[in-house]
């Protein structure tokens, strides 16, 4: 509406759009709580009559139009004096931010008081940086600074020393470990398990749980995250969660379209039209608002996308798309699509323990159908299958509208389930979609249970499905007691194979240290041998080298030498006197007894022979006419 030259703006109050004459008519509109308006820079105040600067006969005539869209309202409270202008500060040290909230009237001083209490450093070691001015000292009062609302200073402390290495060298430690985030999706009560490096940021860990759940990252709502964890720009290593593992629950965000009809039905005392270009909404869709609901046309009816890519490379790709396109479309109770291809699927629901399987629900969607948005919105969507399906199956989900993606199906169909299944589905008419196909393991075969077209109901769709679980559980019991008695059998089995195992470790070892020591005992003997025939031609070779013995009635000096072996033994010679002690020590080497293993030793006086100059002869070392010898072994 147009009042004349009258300009208008627009304010949100309470969920309600409210357009005002200037500021002098949101006071004339509005009650303050203290007479005063704050104006959008925050420090100044606008005071004075509930009309402004206009005339007083331009109100009057205003005031008693009945087409104005202002009526004069007397300001119950007496006009008071303006409250203290609040400033918010922002103050980095190191690795941590600390918010700061004054007057400001109050000094900076009084702002390294409370950075004092929060970061545990002496005020007079602080130096506060980053003001607009350049330096200021501690009784400098903020607001002969003319500081805007927000600020962001640093604190520097060249006096204290830096932070220890060992904690540089835990933080490194921190960022190299893995964390396990157990996340709990509100809605589908589903649990997620994701493993992350200490070096991610909690934006990634949003990103990833978008990806899962398909709640943007601006409507998530979180629970668990520690008070520490105030910027999603933060590693997990210093975010404070716990190791090795942290629960978390997220869910969907509110929308403010919920919140604001809400408050409009409250807000009824004004309503009026604004002539703005709309800028205050030009990002409504931000916080979860489309055309749709700003102007109630239904959503869906307005949506051009399609669930599902055609020609998609990546069939877990493609399931993405979906999942996110029926969330935007039906809301997000929904079942849980499995995100992967068609045979992942089977392995999930069919190839792991005989407790762990499910049956696997694949649930065809056609957009051209007239039955699919009742289908997916009142059953499909309904919390007692929801719920259900979450607890038996595994769900997988096809888009059926395009050509090319029905094409896919049926080549995939006829792979898994053989040609009549893939006919039956073939056969099926546009109108007879969206279709719930129910598909048990069996064994070597996937078995299709059943095929539910759109056409039906919820009790209709939850009894079939546990007339479908039913005949599961009862193959699911036989499948577990065989998998027991395959188990025990193979437990069994293996016992014995490694009490055998066991046992041919044990001759085996046995068997090599045997021969081990035979051929221990073969190469001594060799060595052995070796000696005693070296032994032996050394003998032979000085028994050759030996003079002959002289004969008693020789002319010559004779020397008669008897000789005591140690083992009692005697045997003696004759020797020439001249000849030297050497020819001595090569007759008893030649009898066994080498001079370098035994000692020849003397009766009287009692003396070891072996120590005398081998090349004196045996009338100089006193050996002659006859001597009396013994050997002994040398130790």
């Amino acid at each position: 509406m147009l009042l004349g030259d009258m300009s208008f703006s627009v304010y949100v109050l309470s969920g309600c759009l409210v357009c005002t004459h200037s500021s002098a008519a949101i006071n004339g509109v509005i009650p303050q709580e203290n007479g005063i308006l704050q104006s959008e820079y925050g420090g100044e105040t606008l005071q004075g009559p509930a009309y402004g600067p206009t005339s007083h006969s331009t109100a009057a005539s205003s005031a008693s139009s009945s087409s104005s869209a202002f009526r004069h309202v007397v300001p119950s409270r007496q006009i008071v004096e303006r409250q203290p202008r609040m400033l918010d500060f922002r103050v980095e040290y190191r690795d941590r931010n600390v918010d700061v909230v004054l007057e400001d009237s109050s000094t900076v001083g009084d702002i390294k008081h409370i950075l004092e209490n929060e970061l545990q450093i002496p005020a007079s070691k602080m130096l506060l940086k980053g003001w607009k001015t350049g330096d200021v000292d501690d009784s400098t009062v903020l607001k002969t600074l003319h500081l805007p609302k927000n600020n962001s200073l640093y604190v520097l402390t060249p006096d204290l020393p830096p932070p220890s290495s060992s904690h540089s060298g835990a933080l490194q430690e921190s960022l190299n470990q893995n964390f396990m985030l157990i996340i709990t999706h509100r809605e589908v009560q589903r649990e997620y398990n994701l493993n992350f490096s200490g070096s991610s940021t909690i934006q990634e860990v949003k990103r990833n749980v978008y990806d899962l759940t398909s709640i943007p990252v601006r409507h998530q709502l979180w629970e668990g995250w520690p008070p520490s964890a105030t910027d999603d720009s933060m590693t997990l290593a210093v975010s404070g969660v716990s190791f090795p593992c942290h629960r978390l629950t997220v869910g969907r965000r509110s929308s403010p379209v919920q919140t604001r009809e809400q408050s409009e039905e409250q807000c009824t005392d004004v309503h009026m039209v604004s002539d703005s270009d709309g800028d205050d909404f030009e990002d409504a869709t931000e916080f979860g608002v489309d055309d749709g609901e700003m102007f109630g046309v239904a959503s869906s009816a307005l949506r051009k996308s399609p669930m599902m890519p055609e020609n998609a490379e990546n069939e877990g790709d493609a399931l993405l798309q979906f999942t996110a396109e029926f969330s935007s479309r039906y809301g997000d109770c929904h079942p849980v699509y499995f995100i992967g291809s068609l045979e992942a699927a089977f392995q999930e629901a069919f190839y792991g323990k005989a407790r762990d399987r499910k049956l696997l629900a694949i649930y065809l969607h056609h957009d051209e159908s007239v039955l699919t948005n009742v289908f997916c919105s009142q059953m499909l969507c309904a919390e007692s299958i929801v719920s259900y399906l979450s607890q038996n199956f595994i769900t997988w989900a096809w888009d059926m509208t395009k050509e090319a993606n029905r094409a896919r199906f049926l080549t995939m169909c006829t792979r898994h389930f053989g040609s009549v299944v893939a006919q039956t589905i073939r056969t099926q008419k546009t109108d007879q979609f969206p279709l719930f196909l129910i598909i048990m393991g069996k064994r070597s075969s996937n078995e299709v249970l059943n095929v539910i077209q759109g056409n039906t109901t919820v009790d209709e769709l939850m009894m079939r499905l546990m007339a479908a679980m039913e005949i599961f559980s009862a193959q699911q019991q036989e499948d577990i007691k065989d998998e027991d008695e395959r188990e025990a059998r193979e437990n069994v089995k293996r016992e014995q194979d490694e009490a055998y195992r066991i046992s041919l470790e044990a001759d085996r070892a046995k068997r090599e240290a045997q021969e081990r020591e035979m051929a221990e005992q073969f190469r001594l003997e060799q060595i052995r041998k070796e000696q005693e025939e070296e032994r032996e031609a050394i003998r032979l070779s000085l028994e050759q080298s030996l003079p002959p013995e002289p004969k008693e009635e020789s002319t010559e000096s004779v020397s008669k030498l008897r000789i005591r072996t140690p083992s009692g033994e005697f045997f003696e010679r004759r020797f020439l006197a001249s000849s030297k002690l050497q020819v001595v020590f090569d007759f008893v080497a030649s009898k066994g007894y080498p001079w370098e293993e035994y000692k020849l030793l003397g009766t009287f006086p009692r003396r070891d022979v072996t120590q005398l100059d081998p090349n004196k002869s045996l009338l100089e070392v006193k050996l002659y006419p006859q001597e009396t010898l013994f050997l002994e072994a040398k130790e």
